[in-house]
C-alpha cells in the first residue's frame, strides 16, 4: 500500500488539531459540574476517548476521499467541506465552556450537525467507505445536541444579568 504522504499528513492535522483543541477548550470546572444534567449523560471520561476515535475515523475518510479525487474540483468540494466541518466543530467548545453559554452552542450544533450531514452525503461519490467513516460522528453530534438541548432546558436562562437594586 502506497501512502501519499501530503494528504495523508493534512488529514492527520486535521483531526488531532481538533481534537486538541476541543480539549484544550473544555474546562471542567465549577460552573459545569454545577449545571443540572440529565441522567443519561455519559461520565465526562468518555467524552475524550469517544471524539478521539470520530475525529480518527472522519480524518480517515478525509484522506480517502481526497486520495480519490480525480480532478482538481474535486479536491476543493472535498477541502470545503473538511474546512466548513473544521470551523463549526472547533467554535462548540468555547460557546458552551469558555463564555457558557450552552444555549448559543445549542444553536452552533445545528450547524456542525449539517457539515456531517454534507460529508456523510457528498464523501460517497469519492469513496462509499470515506461515508460510512463519518457515521459514528453524526451519531454522536446528534446525541450531543440532544444532550445540549436538555442541558439549556434544565438550567435556562443563559446570559441574564442580575437585576440592580
Amino acid at each position: 500500500m502506497d501512502i501519499e504522504w501530503t494528504p495523508a499528513l493534512v488529514a492527520a492535522a486535521w483531526a488531532i488539531i481538533l481534537g486538541g483543541a476541543g480539549g484544550l477548550l473544555t474546562e471542567i470546572g465549577d460552573w459545569y459540574r454545577n449545571l443540572n444534567k440529565p441522567s443519561w449523560q455519559p461520565p465526562d471520561w468518555l467524552f475524550g476517548p469517544a471524539w478521539t476515535i470520530i475525529l480518527g475515523l472522519s480524518g480517515w475518510s478525509f484522506y480517502l476521499a481526497w486520495t480519490s479525487a480525480t480532478t482538481l474540483e474535486d479536491g476543493i468540494i472535498i477541502g470545503a467541506l473538511f474546512a466548513a466541518n473544521f470551523v463549526f466543530h472547533l467554535a462548540w467548545s468555547p460557546l458552551f465552556f469558555k463564555i457558557k453559554r450552552p444555549d448559543f452552542a445549542l444553536v452552533e450544533n445545528v450547524f456542525l450537525w449539517l457539515s456531517v450531514l454534507a460529508l456523510c452525503l457528498v464523501l460517497p461519490r469519492y469513496s462509499e467507505l470515506a461515508g460510512w467513516l463519518n457515521v459514528p460522528y453524526i451519531s454522536w453530534v446528534s446525541f450531543a445536541f440532544l444532550l445540549n438541548l436538555k442541558i439549556v432546558q434544565l438550567n435556562k436562562p443563559f446570559g441574564q444579568r442580575p437585576a440592580e437594586a
